[in-house]
Order: C-alpha cells, then sequence, then structure tokens
C-alpha cells in the first residue's frame, strides 16, 4: 500500500506539471460483487466482458472482498459478459448495455461445475433496465431516443428536451442557458462569452447523426463533473466497429410545409423560408478488434428571410400581419433622403432576404492499443452563416427605448441587419488505462476554439434611431422614449468579433480496495476570449422625431466609440488558468448501500497583462471605493465538498432510494469580464452626449447644439470634432498615467467570485414486478445560492435618505441628485440571496417489444435577484423589474423558469418496418411578463419600475373615471392582478396559460439483403405540432396581448399634494391579457427525409 500512495503522489505532481481540465464523463464502466453458492466472497474469479460490435475487450479479477470494477468503457452495447472460475460453472450475460457515466451493477453467485453440464447463459431481463447505478439526477439519452425523436431543427436542444428538467434550449431546472455545459467527447461546446444562450456554430455545433448518446446532469454528486450550476450535458460520439456500416442523407421542408394560419388569421406573404440538409456517415474497422474510425459530413442550407415585419400603408399596425405603425411613405421619405442626402443605401424596407448555411464535420478514431488500453481521437469543425435582426432595444444613450427597433412600433431596414459567422473547431484525445485489477486511468486532453464574427451589407455610415415624436410645454421637450424607424450599419456590428480558445486536459486515477473505490484527479484548464467590440463604431445619432431629423436639428445623442492613435481595430482580453485537485470514495457498505464521498477544490488565476489601470477612473471615488481596470479578481479557492447515496432498499434492484448534497460551481459569462478592460477608456473610448429626462421633459447636454445640420458620417472627422468640443473628455490619445474618463466605467469588485450552489437531492427508484420494463421515479432538488451574480451601480446613493410616496405605494423617489458623480459604475460582485427547488415525477416502461412508453411531470420554482439579461453590463443592470431600482432589488422568479411542464412520449416500431414515434409536450409559463408603469416612475431614469396593484379603489387615484373604469375591469378579468392585490407585482411572475403540443415521427424501411449485406431506404416524415394542422390554435403558445400594452398598463400623471399618485389608464375597455402568438413557428411544420444505409 505504501509503494501504491507513493506511485500516485508521484502521478499527481506529474500532472500539476503537466496535464489537467475540467473533468466530464466520457466512458462507461461494469461492477459488482461475485459470491460462492453459500453467500461468501469469491476471490480471484474473471470477468470478460467484451463490446460485439467491436471486439473490445475488457477483464478484471474479483478482489478479496469478491468485488471487480472495469472502468474506461465504451457506452452502448450489446456486451457479453463471461464470469469464469476453476469448479464452478462459467456463466455468461448477453445484451448487456451501458450507459453513459453510470456504473452497470452485474452480480451474481457463482454455482459448483457438475460432469457434462453446460455454461450458463443468461439475457439481460427486464430487472437489468436498473442495474445502473447512479446517485444524482441525471437522464441518459440513448442513441435509440435520438433516433424516435421527431425534430426538424437536428439540435442537440431538440435531444435535450427529453429530459424532464429542460424544455427551454440549454437551460435546465430554471438556470440561464448560459449557466450550463455542454461538451462532446469531453471537450468544451459551450457558448464561453455568453453573447446568448445559444450553443456555439450557429446553435447545432455537431449533427446528431454523429451522437451516439448523451446525458443530461443536474445535480450528480461525482466530483469529477463542474463547471454548471444549471445543468450539464455530456455527449460522445458514434465510434467504428468491425463492420463497414455508413448512410446517405437528406431533410427537406419548405414555406409550403408549414401552416399560416393561427386562430383563424392569416400570417402574410409565406415568403421563401426552405431548409434542406444533406449528411454521410460511414464507419468500419481499419483493423478488426483494433483499430476503428468513423467520419461524419453534413451539410444546411436555408435561403429564408431575417425579418417578416412590414411597413403600414395607413400607420395602424397589425401584429397578427407583422404589420408596424410605421409607415411605408416614412420609409421611403427617410431612404430617399439618405440617398440624396449622404449617398447612403439603407436597402429594402419590403424585403429582407437572408440565405443561411451550416457545415459539419467530424472524424473520430479509436484504437485498442491492447487489453488494457485503449485510445479515442476526434476531430470537429462546424462552420454556420446566418442574418440575425438589428438589436432590439440597447444603445449608449441615458435613457433606452421600452420597445423594439423591429416590431409593431418601430421598423429598420435592409442594410441594418447583419450577419453572423460561427466558427467551431475542435480536438478530444481520450486515453483510458487499466494497471492490474486494482488501478485504472483515464487522460483526457481537448482543445477547442470558437469565433463569432459580425458582418453588415451596409456601407460604412452611422447608425440612426429616430424617435416617434414630442411636444413642447413651456418651451421644453415632452418626449416619450418609443422608437419608430432606425438605419445605418447595425450599431453593435462595426468591429464586433469573438475568439475563444479553450485548452482542457485531466488525469483521473482509479484504485480499488476491497469494498472501496478511491478516485483523485487534477484538472487544468486555459481559456482566451478576445472580443473586438466597438458599439456605435461607424457613429450613432438618435433624434426625438422624424421631422427633426430631415430638418437638421440638433440630436437628442450622439455617440461614437473609436480607438486611440488611429488604431482602427481595438480588442479587449481575458485569460485565465483554472486549476482544480478532487478526490472520492464510493464506498459499498454492504451488498444493497453504496455511499460515495469526495470534495472538489478550484481556483482561477487571471492574467493581469491583458488590463492597464486608467488613473483618471481610479481617482474617482464612489463613497470611498475604488475601481481599478487594472486588475483582475483575486485568486479565490473555491471548495465543493459532495456526499451521495444510492440504497437497494429490497436487495433485489426493485426499490432504490437515492440521493445527496454538495457544491456546485460554475461560470459567467466571459461577456462581463470583458466589458471592463472594452469600457475602461484605455482600449477605445466609448463617447456618449445625450439627453437626460426627468419626469419626461428632456434635459439635453448643451454640446448636442454643436451637432445641428447636416450628420457628421465620416468617423476621423466625427473624432475630430468631440476633440474640439471637449479634448479631455474625448482625447485622441492616451496613457495610463493620464487616463480618461469614459461615460461609463464597468468594473469587478476585487474580492468577486465565480458562481456557486448548493444542491440537495432525494429521489425514490420503483422497478415493478412485471416480466416487462416497468418503473416510475419521484425526485425533488433544492438549490441554495452561495455565491450569486448581481450588478451594482456605485455611483447611486443610498436611498435610505430619499423621500417616500405615501399613500399604500411606499417606494423611495429618487431626488435630482441621486448619484455620488457624473459616471456611473457598473461593477460585477456576488449575492448570497437566492433559492429554488424542482419536484419531478417520472414513468417508463417497455410492455411489448418495441413499445416504449414515458411520462414526466416537472414543477420548478426558483428565486434570484437577477438573471443577468444581455451581454453588455449597461443592459444587465438596466433590464430588471423592481421596486426601488435595481441597486436595491429584492427577490423575484428566475426568468428562466418553466413553472409547470409535461412530457410523453410513445414509440412502437412494427413487423414490417415501420416506425411511430409520438412526443407530447405540455408547459404553463414558456412566457413570462412583468406588470410595470409605462415610462419612468420613481426618478432613476430607468423605465423598468413594477406597479403595486391596488387591492381596491381606495388605494389609487385616477385622473379621471373612464382610467378608474378601464382599470378595474382590466384588472378583474386578469388572473394575476386580480389574485395578487395589495401587493407589488413581482418580475417574471405573469406566467403564460398552458400549451399542449404533440410531435409525430413516422418512417419506414426498405430493405434489401445482398449476400452478407444489409441495405436499407429508409423514408421519413417529421410533423411538429400535429394538432395545429387540424385546428389552427391548438399547440399554440399564448403571449401578452398588445392590448395589454406590454404590461404597462398604467401611466402616473402626476403627485397631488398629498404626495399620491395619480393614474392614467393605457388599457381600452375590453382589453384581454392573453393572445395567441402569431409566429410563424407556432404553426405546424412537416420535413420529409430519405436515409440510405448498409450493414
Amino acid at each position: 500500500m505504501k509503494k501504491t500512495i507513493q506511485c500516485f503522489l508521484a502521478l499527481v505532481a506529474i500532472m500539476f506539471l503537466s496535464v489537467g481540465a475540467y473533468a466530464q464523463v466520457t466512458t462507461s464502466s461494469l461492477g459488482g460483487r461475485i459470491t460462492d453458492e453459500t453467500g461468501a466472497p469469491a476471490v480471484g474469479v474473471t470477468v470478460v466482458a467484451t463490446h460485439v460490435p467491436s471486439g473490445t475487450m475488457y477483464a478484471a479479477v474479483t478482489n478479496i472482498d469478491g468485488r471487480y470494477t472495469v472502468q474506461g468503457m465504451r457506452t452502448g452495447g450489446p456486451y457479453t459478459v463471461e464470469i469464469s472460475y476453476v469448479g464452478y460453472k462459467t456463466m455468461n450475460f448477453t445484451d448487456i448495455t451501458l450507459q453513459l457515466g453510470d456504473l452497470y451493477n452485474l452480480s451474481t453467485d457463482l454455482q459448483e461445475e457438475a460432469v457434462q453440464l453446460e455454461d450458463i447463459v443468461i439475457v439481460a431481463s427486464a430487472s437489468s433496465a436498473f442495474a445502473g447505478e447512479k446517485f444524482g439526477s441525471s437522464t441518459n439519452i440513448s442513441n435509440r431516443n435520438i433516433q424516435e425523436l421527431p425534430t426538424i431543427s437536428r439540435s442537440i436542444t431538440d435531444v435535450a428536451k427529453l429530459s424532464p428538467y429542460g424544455g427551454n434550449g440549454m437551460s435546465f431546472a430554471g438556470g440561464d442557458g448560459r449557466s450550463s455545459n455542454f461538451t462532446v467527447d469531453g471537450a468544451n461546446f459551450n457558448n464561453n462569452f455568453g453573447l446568448s444562450s445559444s450553443l456555439p456554430g450557429g446553435g447545432t455545433p455537431i449533427s446528431i447523426d454523429a451522437i451516439e448518446e448523451v446525458q443530461v446532469v443536474i445535480a450528480p454528486f461525482d466530483v469529477r463533473q463542474t463547471n454548471f450550476i444549471g445543468g450539464g450535458v455530456n455527449a460522445i460520439t458514434k465510434s467504428g466497429t468491425n463492420t463497414l456500416r455508413g448512410s446517405a442523407y437528406a431533410y427537406h421542408r419548405n414555406e409550403n410545409m408549414r401552416g399560416n394560419n393561427i386562430d383563424g388569421v392569416e400570417l402574410g406573404d409565406r415568403g421563401i423560408d426552405r431548409n434542406t440538409t444533406y449528411g454521410l456517415t460511414l464507419g468500419g474497422p481499419i483493423v478488426k478488434n483494433k483499430l476503428f474510425f468513423f467520419v461524419n459530413f453534413e451539410y444546411t442550407q436555408t435561403p429564408t428571410i431575417v425579418n417578416r415585419w412590414r411597413p403600414s400603408e395607413d400607420g395602424v399596425a397589425n401584429t397578427d400581419l407583422y404589420i408596424s405603425r410605421t409607415t411605408m411613405a416614412d420609409m421611403k421619405r427617410v431612404s430617399d433622403f439618405l440617398s440624396s442626402k449622404y449617398g447612403y443605401d439603407t436597402g429594402s424596407y419590403t424585403d429582407y432576404p437572408a440565405d443561411e448555411s451550416n457545415m459539419k464535420i467530424l472524424a473520430r478514431l479509436d484504437w485498442n492499443i491492447s487489453q488494457n488500453h485503449n485510445l479515442a481521437v476526434r476531430y470537429n469543425y462546424t462552420l454556420n452563416r446566418g442574418w440575425n435582426n438589428t438589436n432590439a432595444s440597447s444603445s449608449n444613450v441615458i435613457q433606452r427605448t421600452t420597445e423594439s427597433r423591429l416590431g409593431q412600433y418601430s421598423m429598420a431596414f435592409a442594410n441594418s441587419m447583419y450577419s453572423m459567422d460561427n466558427v467551431v473547431n475542435s480536438v478530444s484525445v481520450d486515453l483510458n488505462s487499466r494497471f492490474g485489477d486494482n488501478v485504472s486511468n483515464q487522460l483526457l486532453v481537448t482543445y477547442s476554439q470558437l469565433d463569432d464574427i459580425r458582418g453588415s451589407s451596409s456601407a460604412k455610415f452611422p447608425f440612426i434611431d429616430i424617435m416617434d415624436g414630442y411636444t413642447l410645454e413651456n418651451g421644453k421637450i415632452i418626449q416619450n422614449v418609443m422608437p419608430y424607424m432606425s438605419a445605418g450599419y447595425e450599431l453593435f456590428t462595426w468591429n464586433n468579433g469573438v475568439h475563444n480558445t479553450v485548452i482542457n486536459a485531466k488525469d483521473d486515477i482509479t484504485i480499488f480496495k476491497g469494498n472501496h473505490k478511491i478516485t483523485a484527479g487534477l484538472s487544468f484548464e486555459y481559456q482566451m476570449a478576445d472580443n473586438s467590440y466597438m458599439r456605435n463604431g461607424t457613429g450613432y445619432y438618435r433624434y426625438h422625431s422624424m421631422d427633426d431629423f430631415l430638418n437638421g436639428a440638433a440630436p437628442e445623442s450622439v455617440c461614437l466609440t473609436y480607438g486611440y492613435d488611429g488604431e482602427l481595430n481595438p480588442a479587449a482580453r481575458v485569460r485565465f488558468n483554472q486549476f482544480g485537485l478532487y478526490a472520492q470514495d464510493e464506498w459499498s457498505i454492504g451488498n444493497d448501500f453504496k455511499l460515495t464521498y469526495g470534495v472538489r477544490l478550484d481556483e482561477i488565476i487571471f492574467n493581469n497583462k491583458d488590463l492597464m489601470r486608467n488613473n483618471a477612473i481610479y481617482d474617482i471615488e464612489y463613497d470611498g471605493k475604488k475601481i481599478d481596470t487594472g486588475m483582475w479578481p483575486k485568486p479565490k479557492l473555491q471548495i465543493s465538498p459532495r456526499v451521495g447515496f444510492t440504497w437497494d432498499v429490497l436487495g433485489n434492484r426493485s426499490l432504490k432510494v437515492r440521493g445527496g448534497t454538495g457544491l456546485f460551481s460554475g461560470r459567467l459569462p466571459l461577456v462581463f469580464f470583458t466589458n471592463m478592460p472594452t469600457n475602461s477608456g484605455m482600449v477605445q473610448n466609448i463617447a456618449s452626449i445625450s439627453t437626460r429626462y426627468s419626469g419626461g421633459v428632456a434635459n439635453p447636454d448643451p454640446l448636442l447644439e454643436a451637432f445641428k445640420g447636416d450628420m457628421i458620417t465620416d468617423v476621423d472627422e466625427l473624432i475630430a470634432k468631440l476633440h474640439s468640443l471637449d479634448p479631455d473628455k474625448f482625447p485622441t490619445s492616451i496613457s495610463p498615467e493620464d487616463g480618461v474618463k469614459p461615460s461609463q466605467i464597468n468594473g469587478i469588485d476585487p474580492d468577486f467570485r465565480m458562481p456557486q450552489v448548493w444542491k440537495t437531492s432525494i429521489a425514490l427508484d420503483y422497478n415493478f414486478p412485471t416480466s416487462f420494463p416497468f418503473s416510475i421515479s419521484g425526485e425533488y432538488i433544492f438549490n441554495k445560492t452561495i455565491n450569486g451574480i448581481c450588478l451594482t451601480n456605485w455611483n447611486i446613493k443610498n436611498n435610505a435618505g430619499f423621500t417616500t410616496l405615501n399613500g399604500p405605494d411606499k417606494r423611495h423617489i429618487y431626488p435630482d441628485e441621486y448619484r455620488l458623480t457624473n459616471t456611473d459604475a457598473y461593477v460585477l460582485s456576488n449575492t448570497k440571496q437566492g433559492y429554488g427547488w424542482t419536484a419531478n415525477f417520472t414513468l417508463n416502461m417497455n410492455p411489448v417489444k418495441n413499445l416504449y412508453i414515458m411520462a414526466s411531470y416537472t414543477h420548478t420554482a426558483m428565486k434570484q435577484i437577477t438573471g443577468m439579461p444581455g451581454s453588455n453590463a449597461e443592459s444587465a443592470y438596466l433590464y430588471i423589474p423592481t421596486v426601488e431600482g435595481p441597486n436595491f432589488a429584492g427577490l423575484s422568479n428566475s426568468q428562466y423558469v418553466t413553472p409547470d411542464r409535461v412530457i410523453a412520449s410513445i414509440s412502437y416500431k412494427d413487423n414490417s418496418n415501420n416506425r411511430f414515434s409520438l412526443f407530447y409536450e405540455g408547459y404553463r409559463g414558456g412566457s413570462s411578463y412583468t406588470y410595470m408603469y409605462n415610462g419612468d416612475f420613481n426618478g432613476d431614469n430607468i423605465a423598468y419600475d413594477v406597479m403595486y396593484i391596488p387591492k381596491d379603489d381606495t388605494e389609487i387615484i385616477f385622473a379621471s373615471q373612464d382610467d378608474r373604469d378601464r382599470y378595474w375591469a382590466y384588472a378583474e378579468q386578469d388572473a394575476y392582478l386580480s389574485k395578487n392585490k395589495g401587493s407589488y407585482a413581482e418580475a417574471y411572475s405573469v406566467y403564460s396559460p398552458w400549451v399542449h403540443r404533440f410531435d409525430f415521427r413516422y418512417s419506414h424501411d426498405f430493405v434489401v439483403n445482398v449476400g452478407k449485406s444489409r441495405n436499407t431506404l429508409q423514408l421519413n416524415f417529421d410533423l411538429m405540432n400535429a394538432g395545429n394542422l387540424f385546428n389552427n390554435t391548438w399547440g399554440v403558445s399564448k403571449i401578452l396581448s398588445t392590448e395589454a400594452m406590454s404590461g404597462r398598463i398604467l401611466q402616473m400623471d402626476s403627485i397631488n399634494e398629498e404626495g399620491i399618485p395619480v393614474f392614467k389608464t393605457r388599457v381600452q375597455e375590453g382589453a384581454r391579457t392573453w393572445d395567441y402568438s402569431h409566429s410563424i413557428y407556432q404553426c405546424w411544420s412537416l420535413q420529409i427525409g430519405i436515409k440510405y444505409l448498409f450493414n
């Protein structure tokens, strides 16, 4: 034992110097206990498992406790297992299938050998479905499940909805999809930068035809799994076998293979909306039983349109038909003006073509070096090209618009859309070794390069926002900050690109000693992300009205981001190394109880060489605090202890209780780190001259008068103009010693920690004593935030000294001087507030051959301070509905929660090669909303103030009787308002009603056998939302109706002499809360496919 420990310590030292990585599971394992007829441990029994398709063999010998374990095995099967010992009958187990990340428990009693008796052959039975041993919460999705799933997107997010905790992209159990962790063969396939929750490669980084199995984990108590606080998705790719197998396939859908009518309303011109996917797979032996290959190629072509909204003829919006209130005449007027005055082509305002494509290439080699050493190498490349609408409402101004630039209230031109190239390059090397019968090792090294590059069809030209007009009172502009029209080069696209490099390595060693399985390992991860992000890089102008724009009036805002000393491509960078050390023991206490306990230590060390302190920022004091933009957070050791158990209550695998508790550490999207150097004033200067509003009254910056007349469209000339107005505020050169004070600051608390949650789960699994697999499971998971993420504006004074409203609504009203300085500072920090829980019930059965039935119900609740919406620090801070303002936000429902979700599936294959699959998904709260006041209610220049819901007429004063009547008529018909009278509206708590969808898949195989070769031509039909084909309201989600005014049903008219607000009602008589979503994606859709397979 002493020598074993010495060897282990030496290995640890080597790993510290040479390897590491954050570990995710890529293999399966087999284990159990062998006893003789008396129940005594059988020592020295030989166990040989053979993966039948590839001939790969794994062997083990039982120890002094009669136990054996084989690690690092191929997932799937079928396997045969031979158990032999001199003097006893040889036992052969067949049709065994291993699941990713699970240990298959194969235990048996030996029988003494009698003369001329044959070996015993045992076929895996119904109880074998419960042979897998898991401690926490996870869902394994097999290749059969994937192939039977109705899908037209053919994406991993569609596959993940088979998890009871999924259903909303990469969001699991109420968490932000960006907090989930997705790996392929252990390699990082996350959107690490976090500009959206979509996966790299345009959301489909790998073909589902290349995937062998997927595991979705929510609370695994295996210390090897890390880097998520929501959920983890581990996918492994297919491998070659001893049989040469291949396929060629094509899938197609178009605008005529979907519905175009919801609730009796036609959704306008169908336009071009097509998708065709071509692909092939090929796998087989290079050397039989020894070396195998597998390749996959897939290409998708999508001629489509990026935007369905069109301007109106009469200025009246029709959301059912995607008609905006912005008129065609006004768009023509602006387009002609920009063309004649500046020579700029806005692009079309009636046609928005967008050709998209996606190409994927995968190659994998599997080498059985020997019976004890297996190597897998995989390479993956993806290139996705797509188009997107212009940004909805973000901008570098003081008060943003409350509605989108493209939709019911506003329109943008075709050249204001932007393209995106998403590129993925990934390599994985996985070596699994066994040294004798008691030691195994896994070495996993991965590399991922993830790039996202924006582009545009526009010429270089400023981006222009035109608002919907204003009134004059006593010479003051009274402005309702609503958009009307946008034009120009998309404001976030110029020189916008993300390059993310991820290198992982990890080494796990497992030692078997008696009834203990001890695992220890080291992990290392290197990440680099550089971000070129020049918002307003071509210049930005916002005007009060269209007439102001056309007549050369002073703009409402002028913005520009530019590099110093003529630098055209400034970029911010973040680099870090993460080191992990972990160990755990899996202790088999008797035959029926297993306990796993361990601890994981992780530490992130940032590279400060990528930063420079801006002394102009450092000199600013925020109530005694300073922001150092030249330092990343200090290294913080995160300790994650975990304990899990599984108990076979009756000893026959029919009733199991499992659970555990432990800490899980995750990641924050890297964009929230690069926000600091991007906005530090040292990489580039973010210039903003804007208008502040108080009670709707505009207070423009005096410098805006200098921009009357023609717009300055040349960036160099605009830089020179800004510099001439204020050389200190708008310098053209910079030094760390002097620095420059930017329009806003992004900082990170020096004591900042990565997110961490405490998860506890308890579950019960019961396998009915039937002749077929039939099981039910119930599970409860509780989450408590240990280190949550939030943003605080250090420039806001404490509200304890602010005055409050009189009446039932006692919120604070911000005074004119509520800021400490004239520079806001959004600082990334932590909070310990937050909790949530999830309860799930699942049923599985296989009553007859080839008939599989599953049903599940999940309820989720999650409370948090903020979901960190968006990717810009200012956006993430501002877009939080609150009572007192974002600095003083309380707990509210998570915006990512789907509170109630039911899924069910049934699939069947008959003897005539017909396959039928039906998938049902029903959910409440697919969309969540907040009731807020219209405009800025509390004077903090943020129009995200939740409303107080009066309990009766004595708690609210209206401007007129008509306002009173309309409010109460709406409130009484609204379930949320009528149920929550006398309290503040809670953020993201108005849940959309239940929706029920059925997806259907049918396929038929035409089989021709030629000699030993099996040739199959398969026809596929995927019908999504099948019920909608028969009734155009079935399966259609409901959203907040346009009559509900985006939930902003009240607007303060004035504050009376008693200090009580007086309200106007914005909803009209007869307004409803809900309406059907008139989106083409709610309609039924059909995809047809043809696939050729051989062998």
